[in-house]
């Protein structure tokens, strides 16, 4: 994956940012603000800088939360325009639980989530209809479910504009299962979607559940025959393997002495990886830059760790 631009590339991610409760040791609860391509978003304009512009794609309420977040966004740098604000409704809201070594439950509320109307508004024709400009796109398997079939619908004709006219889409996979009505939705809401994706982000465990691939192996000659120039699995605490054009890398994960929390590991991956990739470091160095990104987030509580 080349350089999106030769001037300052201009990335749009996809998605949904909740109302986020992490609760400690004793019971009590600690509020901030979270979602897989918000995770993202956020990591990849601390990454990048100036050297890019990052805009968030979104619908919110009108309400303090949703006033809060938007805050939160641009004080990270993150550019608002194409965040749509609904009268009368909320974002989401879940609440993380971990063990003792880390591993994370989530309890959802987002029936109601304002952005499942992102893509159904009359305001959300312009939005639609500027995504193509962008120099990338970046949406997940939560973005596909959250949206519903109209919204989904309309972003894949969005994706297909926009490859048309040279924008680069980035795909993670991060199949939640609560959140279709079967697997098979949910894999022929993805399989809708990956032919347009330029560069795959993916977690072994998600591809195993969502398509029940026995085995590495499995997932890259999947992805080869979809035509999927560039695909990261990305694996845990093990080292992260990936397929680019004709060439293979393997790249250790940066080892910790104590995991806190694994929310966002996944998704600050993918950011320092992007990141690194704009700025044409090959595939291995990006992934050392994941790895590294995703080792210092891992030791901190939630999603989002302090600049």
């Amino acid at each position: 994956m080349n350089t999106l631009s030769p001037n300052t590339p201009r990335i749009a991610l996809i998605g949904e940012c909740m109302i986020e409760l992490q609760q400690r040791a004793d019971g009590s609860l600690q509020q901030s603000f979270g979602g897989d391509t918000l995770n993202t978003a956020v990591y990849l304009a601390r990454e990048l800088g100036a050297g890019a512009r990052v805009d968030y794609v979104t619908a919110l309420g009108d309400d303090s939360f949703s006033d809060a977040m938007c805050q939160s966004w641009a004080d990270e740098g993150i550019g608002l325009a194409m965040v749509q604000r609904l009268p009368g409704r909320l974002p989401g809201l879940y609440c993380i639980q971990t063990d003792s070594s880390g591993e994370r439950r989530f309890l959802y509320w987002r029936n109601e989530a304002a952005v499942r109307d992102c893509f159904t508004t009359p305001a959300a024709a312009p939005i639609l209809a500027a995504l193509p400009d962008y120099d990338g796109l970046y949406l997940s398997g939560i973005t596909l479910a959250v949206l519903g079939e109209t919204g989904r619908r309309k972003l894949i004709e969005t994706l297909v504009e926009a490859r048309r006219r040279g924008s680069r889409i980035v795909f993670d996979n991060n199949y939640r299962p609560r959140l279709w009505s079967s697997v098979e939705q949910a894999r022929a809401a993805y399989r809708e979607v990956l032919p347009y994706v330029d560069l795959a982000l993916l977690t072994v465990d998600d591809e195993q559940a969502s398509f029940g691939f026995v085995d590495t192996a499995a997932v890259f000659a999947a992805y080869e025959q979809i035509g999927t120039a560039e695909v990261v699995l990305k694996r845990g605490a093990e080292s992260c393997l990936i397929r680019c054009g004709d060439e293979s890398f393997e790249v250790p994960a940066q080892r910790v002495e104590r995991v806190v929390d694994t929310t966002a590991a996944g998704d600050s991956f993918s950011a320092a990886y992007l990141a690194s990739r704009l700025r044409g470091d090959r595939p291995a160095e990006a992934a050392v830059a994941g790895h590294a990104l995703a080792s210092r987030v891992i030791q901190v509580p939630g999603a989002l760790i302090p600049k």
